[in-house]
């Protein structure tokens, strides 16, 4: 369970993420002001920090730089500001990573996720299984039905996205955000290309899904063979 203090000056917005937050399982306290926030921040000590830029009494950049001056808590900035020059700066000012609005809670809680494991403050079982696949997060090995399945990189993240996920449907968009760092969106013939060379290193296709299942127009959904499709 993640501590979340959301910092989003937008009332309509503060309240529906927080729901969404809490919806995906996160413990959520929300401010609407940066000020606040730093004050938040230090006395609750939250697992991560959600920094809107544009608050109403201080740019959230500044918020950034202050908050990191008094603690190293993990901070993903959501902005509208999209261009490589704003964010080559939030990253140099501390960020540990950022998303483009607009954006999902299933975005943002994927980024919460990353953010947690690069930073060790995870307690997320470090194998997870989802019928007879295995995949072990420490040694980056995944087997099926014990035969062992050597992975590219980015394949094995796309797989490893999926199953912390098992039984959800995720949508392209989402993986994109998560697997290719695009928070901007992206091209879907990317994910179809890795799904397919994920499904012939898993022993299936698309014709004939074990554990890969293609829902049309939505995105992929991660399942045991034995569950219902």
């Amino acid at each position: 369970m993640v501590q979340v203090l959301l910092v989003e000056d937008d009332a309509a917005i503060r309240t529906a993420l927080t729901r969404a937050l809490r919806d995906q399982g996160h413990v959520v306290s929300a401010v609407g002001s940066g000020m606040p926030a730093l004050s938040a921040a230090v006395e609750q000590k939250p697992d991560v920090v959600l920094l809107d830029l544009g608050l109403p009494d201080i740019d959230g950049a500044d918020v950034l730089s202050m908050l990191r001056a008094v603690s190293d808590v993990p901070v993903i900035v959501a902005t509208a500001r999209d261009d490589e020059s704003s964010m080559v700066r939030l990253l140099d000012l501390g960020a540990d990573d950022y998303v483009i609005k607009p954006f999902t809670a299933a975005q943002i809680t994927a980024r919460i996720r990353a953010v947690m494991r690069r930073t060790g403050r995870t307690d997320e079982d470090p194998v997870i299984t989802v019928g007879g696949l295995t995949i072990d997060t420490r040694s980056y090995e995944v087997t099926v039905d014990g035969r062992p399945v050597e992975l590219a990189r980015r394949e094995f993240e796309l797989l490893l996205a999926l199953a912390r996920r098992a039984g959800e449907v995720v949508t392209k968009r989402d993986l994109l955000s998560e697997v290719w760092q695009l928070a901007w969106g992206g091209s879907d013939r990317t994910v179809d290309v890795h799904l397919s060379w994920l499904r012939r290193k898993l022993g299936e296709t698309a014709a004939a899904p074990r554990y890969l299942h293609s829902v049309r127009g939505v995105g992929v959904r991660l399942a045991a063979p034995t569950d219902p499709v």
